[in-house]
């Protein structure tokens, strides 16, 4: 949730460790359609869920949204369809950030509108675009609105920043790994990955028997799609890159050389790499990128610090999840909800007659999870 997913070209993670953000364009306007959906149907608040008043006038009907001849399209089949395709999707959202949402009224953190733009034009900046550019970057190449980014990727950052309220310190030796890993030389290679030891050692022998078919025996049997395409070209390894299997193997070699079969016990897959030379020294004087180092490894720390507070209060919290039919939390047996009656999570009385159809619970008067609250203060913890 952090700012790892905005594409940070500074991230230190391996490839593709932040690439989750996750949605086609032309899924998007539907998805949207069912959050909103769900969003009534699901955002009630602790103590809100009594007994209709007897009196109460029924809430008036959906519009139809489509007529092919004859016939209607309802809104209520079109929310129904939204929750079939991609209502645990939006729904596992939803429960994240009422779980963060819960936690920060518990410590009397606020995150405001403000807070939320002002870190999204910071983030625009450093790839030198106003917050405009930025909005419309998301949503044309990973399909991303402007609602979404801001309550689903900024505000649950900023909120779990909080949550976690930590100094980060940074050491010299941090500083000196991250200069190398950025700015030392790099091993050129080229990769085959396997995951079957016997292919593997066939596919080394062919390798070392015949060096110069290299790039043909990855485009045949390496399970890298990526770098399978391109007969294994793969970015030059750097130091420090968080894979020391691999590195260590990758500066072992010189210009020319195949290594050995490199089990990478991880993920259980095996690595056979060809190197094509080494990339020169890019900076030489630490000095020259301190702040931007600094900022980087800032931003990596705090990123470790918000997954942990993350993962903590999912361990903790006590969710019933009737679309999915789970329950997650301490001792939390999932128990069927009784036809009729929406059973609550703890801490919230059942609804005598829930609604039945989408769209048709009551509103809110409490800021739904994921809603900036403007206005208001900020306190951490």
């Amino acid at each position: 949730m952090g700012e790892g997913n905005h594409l940070n070209p500074t991230a230190t993670q391996a490839p593709s460790t932040w690439n989750r953000i996750w949605f086609a364009v032309g899924g998007t306007v539907v998805v949207l359609v069912a959050g909103l959906v769900l969003m009534q149907m699901f955002r009630a608040q602790p103590g809100q869920a009594a007994a209709e008043p007897a009196n109460k006038a029924a809430p008036p009907k959906k519009p139809d949204l489509a007529r092919v001849g004859k016939e209607t399209i309802s809104y209520d089949l079109v929310a129904q369809e939204c929750i079939n395709r991609y209502g645990k999707e939006v729904l596992e959202d939803l429960i994240n950030r009422m779980i963060i949402d819960q936690a920060c009224r518990e410590h009397d953190i606020v995150v405001t509108e403000e807070e939320v733009t002002a870190e999204i034009v910071k983030i625009a900046k450093r790839f030198n675009l106003d917050p405009e550019a930025w909005y419309n970057m998301l949503q044309q190449e990973r399909g991303i609105s402007r609602m979404q980014y801001r309550q689903s990727v900024i505000w649950p950052m900023l909120a779990l920043k909080k949550l976690a309220g930590e100094q980060t310190d940074i050491t010299e030796e941090e500083m000196d790994k991250a200069f190398v890993r950025n700015y030392g030389p790099r091993v050129k290679c080229k990769l085959i990955l396997l995951d079957k030891l016997r292919t593997a050692q066939e596919v080394w022998e062919k390798a070392t028997q015949n060096p110069d078919e290299f790039e043909a025996l990855a485009q045949k049997y390496s399970i890298d799609s990526t770098s399978r395409s391109l007969g294994g070209t793969i970015p030059p390894i750097p130091r420090y890159s968080g894979n020391d299997t691999l590195e260590n193997a990758a500066f072992k070699l010189k210009e020319g050389q195949i290594s050995g079969l490199i089990e990478l016990k991880s993920n259980q897959q095996y690595a056979i790499l060809k190197c094509e030379g080494r990339t020169e020294q890019v900076v030489f004087n630490k000095a020259e990128v301190q702040d931007s180092l600094y900022e980087e490894l800032l931003e990596s720390k705090t990123q470790q610090s918000v997954a942990k507070v993350f993962m903590k209060l999912k361990e903790n919290a006590q969710v019933d999840n009737y679309l999915t039919q789970t329950s997650t939390g301490p001792n939390r047996p999932f128990t069927q909800a009784a036809p009729g009656v929406i059973q609550q999570t703890s801490g919230q009385r059942p609804a005598t007659a829930a609604p039945s159809t989408p769209g048709t619970a009551r509103p809110s008067t409490t800021p739904a999870p994921g809603v900036a609250r403007p206005g208001t203060s900020t306190t951490k913890r």
